[in-house]
């Protein structure tokens, strides 16, 4: 039997810092650095009571092989990307999520990622380092439209955010708004008239392409796509391809269907788009209010 009652199983030196700052000892949880093969995670989780998993999968086979698992711990709100939820239930094993730990970080870096396209940053940036001095800002955000499909907690922070700036905003969701200065609307006039669109739906067997291409086709040419949120709520190639061929702007991008990003993915050569490595969510803030609640309960679960 393992000394630990908890691993870990995909970890990393910021995450191990971030327990050790939070008051989990060798005792409570073990380290496993880097992301596991199905092969790897079973052997991995051999013999703890609890897995917390970080952006690795734990599959129906991985919970049929581990016997002693009591409770799964993932970091973060979208366990079913990464946990096999129904072979989980069967078994009988209940899965923790965490919830509101980076609503702000994730707003900020929406923003942030629509003024690095509004202002042209990231090319411009690479036009000096290479000797150049060239740069083709796309305009001001003041007085545009933003279009926020989705009004949760993270959705509802860009939102007071773009008004600060100035901007218009318009909201779909299927619940009503109180958000004061934000106009709610359907959805086909939030993609005709947004200048810029931006999801924050929760990810669901119901949101799964949400915006395939023939909403995205909707959206006004011109128009600057930002997602922060699920890769799988696009059309991936279909932004990919408005990019192309001059319907989109521009777009920035935190999430993708496959992440790490693969060197050959064809994004990485997308013009006019910026793209970061799903840091949305980090900020040592966060990071913090991530492990801590961890942590918590991890010392309930074994009733420290």
């Amino acid at each position: 039997m393992t000394a630990s009652f908890a691993v870990l199983a995909d970890s990393t030196d910021l995450l191990i810092q971030a327990f050790a700052d939070a008051g989990a000892d060798d005792s409570l949880v073990t380290h496993v650095i880097g992301q596991p093969d199905e092969a790897t995670m079973i052997a991995r989780i051999a013999g703890y009571a609890v897995v917390v998993v970080n952006e690795s999968r734990i599959s129906a086979a991985a919970i049929a092989a581990s016997p002693a698992l009591k409770q799964i711990v993932f970091l973060g709100t979208g366990a079913a990307n990464f946990v096999d939820l129904d072979a989980a239930a069967a078994h009988g094993i209940p899965v923790h999520t965490i919830k509101g730990y980076g609503d702000r970080a994730v707003a900020e870096h929406t923003l942030a990622l629509l003024f690095a396209v509004y202002r042209d940053i990231a090319a411009q940036d690479a036009s000096v380092r290479a000797g150049g001095w060239a740069g083709a800002p796309l305009g001001e955000l003041f007085g545009k439209t933003i279009g926020l499909i989705g009004v949760g907690a993270i959705g509802a922070e860009v939102a007071r955010l773009a008004l600060a700036l100035g901007m218009r905003v318009m909201v779909w969701a299927r619940r009503p708004v109180d958000i004061p200065g934000v106009e709610q609307v359907d959805l086909d006039t939030l993609l005709a008239q947004a200048d810029v669109v931006s999801p924050h739906l929760a990810y669901t067997g119901e949101t799964a392409g949400f915006l395939d291409a023939a909403r995205l086709r909707q959206m006004k040419r011109g128009a600057v796509f930002i997602n922060t949120a699920r890769a799988e709520l696009t059309d991936e190639a279909e932004v990919l391809a408005m990019l192309h061929d001059g319907h989109l702007a521009g777009a920035g991008l935190d999430v993708y269907s496959a992440e790490p990003l693969p060197a050959d993915h064809p994004l990485r050569a997308a013009p006019h788009a910026v793209l970061t490595p799903h840091t949305g969510w980090q900020s040592p803030e966060a990071v913090a209010r991530l492990i801590g609640r961890a942590v918590d309960i991890l010392k309930a679960e074994r009733g420290w």
